[in-house]
């Protein structure tokens, strides 16, 4: 028998969303998966939308495991979908994106062909609110290292991922303090020596609209400045941190007077490179 692949859905107010993207999982060509759909306390109706294609999910996997309860935040959420993992690999969606039919069936026969591999990708198409296709997105780079990952030169979209399942638990999962969970990932493992490979291939559909987190610049730098804090011993950590500054420079500060802007602009400037120059 193919190897058991588990298919994670966290839920938060997508109930416009949620059965698109688990239709779009029942879909798969590839036969031997579980699904794992945990609703993170929606406000909508989101749980009621689950319970509606619940039927046709028994039908479909071998497994179907669903709960909902309070909110607890999206790493709360991934780490508690991971104890009800029994796959070999897992693949985590967020419940408003799509996979493409041949998705888990690509990266299967990946992984199984390459052992080594610990985890991974595939290019996008962006969608709207409609389903309609805006933009597809494929690189031409297959790997990448943990210096191009907190520098921020990788294109390894969260949806498309796939990981060997015990990896993911051997690192201990997700850290529930931050929000970008999906690089804090990248980085614990390229720092750990494990191997990520970018399949230049369209597997998934990422819906952009105006809930999407990664729609608040400012937000998102401030987390990804706690997620690389640990990594502050490394060489490239000043390079990883004057970006992040610029992006706050950017979304919160140009916003102000110029009188505070730019004093804070050329103060920004200076810390670096006096740091870059005086170690």
């Amino acid at each position: 028998m193919r190897p058991l692949v588990s298919v994670i859905i966290p839920c938060y107010n997508h109930e416009a969303y949620i059965q698109d993207s688990i239709q779009s999982i029942i879909d798969q060509t590839y036969a031997n998966i579980e699904l794992i759909v945990i609703d993170d306390g929606s406000k909508d109706q989101s749980v009621a939308k689950i319970k509606e294609i619940l039927e046709q999910c028994q039908t479909r996997f071998v497994r179907v495991y669903f709960n909902t309860r309070a909110n607890k935040g999206l790493c709360s959420t991934l780490n508690e979908a991971l104890t009800h993992c029994q796959g070999k690999y897992v693949s985590i969606i967020a419940s408003d994106d799509m996979m493409l039919p041949q998705k888990t069936q690509i990266q299967v026969d990946y992984l199984e062909l390459n052992p080594n591999i610990t985890g991974v990708f595939g290019g996008i198409e962006l969608i709207d609110k409609n389903n309609q296709i805006t933009e597809q997105r494929v690189s031409e780079k297959t790997e990448y290292s943990f210096n191009d990952i907190i520098l921020n030169h990788h294109d390894l979209p969260t949806l498309t991922q796939m990981f060997h399942l015990d990896v993911i638990q051997e690192v201990g999962g997700y850290d529930e303090n931050i929000k970008v969970e999906d690089w804090y990932m990248l980085l614990k493992l390229t720092k750990n020596q494990k191997k990520l490979i970018y399949i230049p291939t369209v597997l998934c559909q990422y819906r952009i609209h105006e809930e999407s987190f990664s729609q608040d610049g400012l937000k998102m730098a401030l987390e990804m400045k706690k997620v690389i804090a640990p990594y502050k011993n490394e060489k490239v950590y000043l390079d990883a941190e004057f970006k992040i500054n610029r992006l706050i420079l950017k979304y919160y500060y140009k916003k102000k007077s110029v009188f505070i802007y730019y004093p804070v602009k050329y103060y920004t400037f200076l810390k670096y490179w006096i740091n870059k120059i005086i170690p």
